[in-house]
């Protein structure tokens, strides 16, 4: 399979996960009556991961975010050649995801983009207020784990087949963990597009959602290439 094809099943891939995650927490986590709230929240980005999983797995891998592609590479399982395209389709269909739940979104009368549309945040931006050193190590050890699972979940020793239920079902208890203090991102391209819609504190605030996930996701990657390293006799 192409390189150029593999990437463009990324960027659909992306955008599955985060019209499904952030449109769940947009338009439906509070709606009258009948919303998700956090857990439905939770649930939507878990299911996202496990759809697409089983629906491109076999065609790209099934990334869908800049930070376990990063673990990925560290982890010797994904060519770092091959890293920047992956990462420029996972932001392109992240963020044109994005601009399609603010069209929806905006339909409604009252709708205000200053709400955030789902964005991630520390500070006065934290749904739960929580400072950004908290956010940081929320984000970096949030995005460790999840990458150690991706690595475990997918190593030819594991159960055959089962891989897209075990990260999607660590996404849920993710976001069921993290939503609270970050709005759980642990993936810069579901970050990233939100806050270009977004723009202002969303922007400024971007680059922790970056740094800290990537750094979640090598030290992630070198810790499972230790662990689940064969070792001789």
């Amino acid at each position: 399979m192409s390189l150029f094809k593999r990437s463009v099943t990324e960027g659909l891939g992306t955008f599955w996960l985060v019209l499904g995650g952030c449109g769940s927490a947009v338009l439906a986590a509070a709606f009258p009556a009948v919303g998700i709230g956090l857990l439905g929240v939770a649930l939507a980005f878990g299911l996202t991961v496990l759809t697409m999983a089983f629906a491109i797995g076999h065609i790209s891998g099934c990334h869908l975010n800049p930070a376990v592609s990063v673990g990925l590479v560290v982890g010797g399982r994904f060519p770092a050649r091959e890293l920047p395209a992956y990462i420029v389709a996972q932001v392109v269909g992240g963020t044109v995801a994005a601009a399609l739940l603010y069209f929806i979104a905006s339909g409604k009368p009252g709708f205000e983009l200053a709400s955030g549309l789902a964005s991630n945040g520390y500070g006065e931006h934290s749904p739960g207020g929580y400072s950004l050193a908290a956010g940081f190590v929320t984000e970096l050890v949030m995005t460790a784990m999840f990458v150690l699972i991706i690595l475990g979940a997918t190593d030819r020793r594991a159960p055959p087949g089962l891989a897209p239920i075990a990260i999607g079902l660590a996404l849920t208890l993710i976001h069921l963990i993290s939503i609270p203090v970050t709005n759980t991102s642990v993936n810069p391209a579901r970050s990233t597009g939100p806050a270009l819609i977004v723009g202002g504190w969303a922007i400024q605030q971007l680059w922790m959602f970056w740094l800290a996930p990537i750094l979640g996701a090598v030290i992630g990657g070198f810790t499972y290439r230790w662990l689940g390293k064969e070792e001789p006799g």
